[in-house]
């Protein structure tokens, strides 16, 4: 069994040492709670008995028996992810703090039982490192934690797994946040990169980018954060604009993140030692998203696109371990060909981006870059943010961006080709996810964005800001708009057995019903279920009610609006299909021109230059 062997008492995450130095990079510091962020204890450790947590300081206190075990989504360390991805590395761990434990080192997998690798007693007096020797441990799917027994009183100040490989590259990393007018929120995330750029060993290849598209950002350069003036085309724009200052500034790698960006800071370090690491030039790092009303629950790890945005692991439970281990196991594996990273979080090399993003606003242009850029885009545990839930976000005018977006994704050539059998079937979900729901808003909102896909690439060019779109979104918008309640009606689903919830699908929810005005219940649903049309069956006026409670909207069934909106849409649907061939060649060639760099460089007015 190999001994700890003591450093000279700096700490594991912070030193100052070069990239590549002989005292180890911590290619994976701890991410330890953290208020305004994520305060939830099981996702992070698993502690028993005497021991608690600093929210402030980070670092856990011991009493006698005190025992804290790295087994979770934040801390465990993808010793299958990282071999597959980075080949094979020395590995150490790296502990910092004073007192005596007892130190266990496990592996688990999915073709051997978990190993004990290691297991001794060691005091701590500063900082310590423990090579890792694996043996004969076979390849494959597995993760590997640690477990800290105190026996006297005593602190665990920090702790990384590290690497005296040196590094395959040295990332310049750019971040390049979009923000239009969060002005407090873009203040704080680049007052929290200042502080952490600032301890970090990578701060001279760690740079953010403040792309302003609201013109009312008041925060100084400097400190490795500078901001940029934008005239707001979105997103797409404001990202682009990010991507191309990058560009200028010879960054080698850039990380689109949002304003707020609710992740812990290490998430930043994790991704670019992954990147320095990896064996494919072409290595993408797409963060996950976690619920903000259920910090504990994984919105999307990542996500496909197959006639529809696809999250991948949503609702798992971060607090249970063997479910953690099995999505970490299972995302070891290549991502799909239809895998795609959102831009709260998502680092990938400039070069390999050939096409810049299309100018959608917002909404489809993360799944269109990931799509058309040959990526390897991998997850990592631990990188993600926290954010409010998309269903919460949902109106008119985001199913019209989704559903634009989509059709695009097919049209340009951007998403594997489908038959038009398949696509109708896509067409029929939207219809169907919003005609049972009563949401005739929202089917206008989708016609509209079939009639301006048809109208070809050259709409969008002319309407790359969107204004004239939000307003007639806006103007279109009658029932579905939230009002605020003075008191919180109680939750009424349609529970209804199955026989009569296909009588009730046969008939489109009361629709096609005679006497339809008559039939039907008052129902009233909360935000898990405002997009689950499974409980709307029987339902003749439906209250739909946000996350928190505290408004509203109410929507009835109204047979001139439905036959109004789904004439339109056959009518769309006819005319997408007859001229199908031509849109298709019209937005292949649309888009290679739309996501260029002398597109871009016009519609931004640079002159050639991100400067």
């Amino acid at each position: 069994m190999t001994t700890m062997q003591e450093s000279d008492g700096s700490t594991p995450t912070t030193g100052h040492e070069e990239v590549g130095s002989v005292m180890g990079n911590p290619v994976q510091a701890a991410i330890w709670p953290e208020a305004d962020i994520s305060t939830e204890q099981a996702p992070h450790f698993r502690l028993k008995g005497p021991v608690g947590l600093s929210l402030t300081d980070g670092g856990a206190d011991f009493g006698p028996g005190g025992h804290l075990a790295t087994n979770t989504y934040y801390n465990l360390f993808n010793l299958g992810k990282w071999r597959k991805n980075c080949g094979e590395l020395p590995l150490e761990l790296q502990l910092s703090g004073h007192g005596r434990f007892v130190l266990s080192i496990r592996v688990s997998g999915t073709i051997t039982s978990t190993h004990q690798i290691f297991t001794e007693t060691i005091d701590l007096d500063g900082t310590v490192r423990q090579p890792i020797v694996f043996g004969d441990l076979r390849h494959g799917p597995a993760v590997m934690y640690f477990e800290l027994t105190a026996l006297d009183h005593a602190r665990l100040d920090d702790f990384a797994w590290a690497t005296t490989a040196s590094p395959r590259r040295t990332p310049e990393l750019t971040i390049a946040i979009t923000t239009f007018r969060r002005e407090d929120e873009v203040a704080r995330t680049s007052e929290r990169f200042r502080k952490f750029r600032a301890q970090s060993q990578l701060r001279d290849h760690m740079h953010m980018l403040i792309v302003d598209n609201g013109g009312t950002v008041s925060i100084d350069d400097g400190d490795g954060v500078r901001v940029i003036p934008n005239q707001n085309l979105g997103g797409s724009g404001g990202f682009t604009r990010g991507l191309l200052a990058a560009k200028d500034a010879d960054a080698t790698h850039c990380l689109f993140m949002d304003d707020d960006a609710s992740i812990q800071m290490q998430a930043i370090s994790r991704t670019w030692w992954f990147l320095a690491y990896a064996l494919d030039p072409r290595t993408a790092v797409a963060g996950g998203m976690i619920n903000a009303a259920y910090r504990w629950q994984v919105w999307e790890n990542g996500a496909r696109f197959d006639r529809g945005c696809i999250p991948l692991y949503s609702r798992l439970d971060l607090r249970k371990r063997k479910a953690v281990f099995s999505m970490e196991y299972q995302t070891t594996a290549s991502a799909p060909e239809d895998f795609y990273g959102g831009w709260w979080f998502f680092a990938f090399p400039i070069a390999e981006a050939r096409h810049l993003p299309f100018p959608f606003f917002v909404r489809g242009d993360d799944v269109s870059f990931s799509l058309v850029n040959d990526f390897s885009i991998v997850t990592l545990p631990g990188v993600a943010s926290i954010q409010e839930s998309f269903t919460d976000k949902a109106s008119p005018q985001t199913w019209y961006l989704d559903f634009r977006s989509h059709l695009i994704h097919y049209l340009s050539g951007a998403a594997r080709q489908r038959t038009w059998r398949e696509l109708l079937k896509m067409v029929r979900s939207f219809y169907l996810r919003n005609i049972l729901r009563f949401h005739y808003d929202t089917l206008s909102a989708v016609n509209l964005a079939m009639e301006d896909v048809m109208r070809g690439p050259g709409f969008f060019d002319d309407n790359a800001d969107m204004a004239q779109r939000r307003a007639d979104l806006k103007a279109l918008t009658t029932s579905e708009t939230w009002k605020t309640l003075d008191a919180t009606p109680q939750e009424r689903l349609g529970r209804l057995p199955r026989p009569l919830r296909a009588l009730w699908l046969a008939t489109l929810n009361g629709h096609l019903a005679p006497f339809s005005d008559r039939l039907g219940s008052r129902l009233v649903l909360s935000a898990p279920y405002r997009d689950d049309y499974r409980k709307t069956y029987g339902a003749k006026q439906i209250t739909y009610l946000n996350a928190d409670g505290t408004a509203s909207y109410v929507v009835h069934r109204d047979r001139r609006r439905f036959w109004q909106e789904t004439m339109r849409l056959w009518k769309n649907t006819l005319r997408l299909r007859r001229n199908f061939s031509q849109l298709h060649e019209e937005w292949r060639r649309g888009y290679a021109d739309m996501t260029s760099d002398a597109y871009w460089d016009d519609k931004l007015k640079l002159n050639g230059s991100a400067e």
